[in-house]
């Protein structure tokens, strides 16, 4: 089975409106820039996306807010996303707003096949509203659910074609959890080898894992808040 696309547009081909997606990246690193701006480019609508962060006002995620293609975001920080704060505050975005810990929590155990599982974070809370509660050791937990989507789209720092992935540092963080958490899972990367190129003790996911892949291009890269001091 050859896994490898010419490039993003291809890649995405069969991602229609009303399709759940995960992003991998960790604020606005490690984004899949060529992936997100081929959705755009595409146009389709009634999107859920889940992912840590929405991105920015003119990047990541931000774009396809701007054009209103997204209808829920599922996700943990917002960052400084005007748009998205405009959208949410006129009733014009569905907005799941999750923990940290359980969102990384429920992709991983959608990658797990496990359904659920309970977790102190958010009891006593709005998050706890229409949940299940347990107590644990004289404590009480709220049941979530796994979280599952028709497409993940990661951007990996290199890959071979088999679809084997090497990410790099916190891109980690979401991404390799993601991967395995799609019905199809496409991965966007900066170096795309041949099969034996990677240290088998590197890979982060296995290529199992991977239906689509691609080397992307034109990174930007951008960091979304510069500090230089305190």
């Amino acid at each position: 089975m050859n896994k490898v696309f010419p490039g993003a547009d291809e890649a995405i081909y069969d991602i229609g409106n009303g399709a759940t997606i995960m992003f991998g990246g960790f604020g606005l690193n490690g984004i899949p820039e060529n992936c997100i701006a081929a959705l755009q480019r595409k146009g389709i609508k009634e999107l859920t996306c889940i992912s840590n962060n929405a991105g920015v006002d003119d990047f990541g995620l931000g774009l396809l807010l701007q054009g209103r293609q997204i209808k829920k975001m599922m996700s943990s920080y917002v960052g400084e996303n005007a748009e998205f704060e405009r959208q949410l505050l006129n009733g014009e975005l569905d907005v799941d707003l999750i923990p940290q810990g359980t969102l990384a929590t429920r992709i991983q155990m959608a990658a797990m096949g496990i359904p659920a599982f309970y977790t102190p974070a958010g009891f006593g809370t709005e998050i706890a509203q229409g949940k299940e509660t347990r107590e644990f050791n004289g404590k009480m937990h709220l049941m979530e659910h796994a979280l599952h989507a028709d497409f993940s789209i990661v951007k990996a720092w290199k890959g071979d074609t088999l679809g084997n992935l090497v990410f790099r540092k916190t891109t980690r963080n979401f991404s390799t959890s993601m991967a395995k958490a799609g019905n199809i899972t496409i991965a966007e990367v900066e170096q795309l080898v041949e099969p034996g190129e990677l240290d088998p003790d590197s890979i982060h996911v296995a290529g199992v894992y991977v239906h689509r892949i691609f080397q992307g291009s034109d990174y930007q890269k951008r960091i979304e808040r510069r500090m230089v001091r305190i």
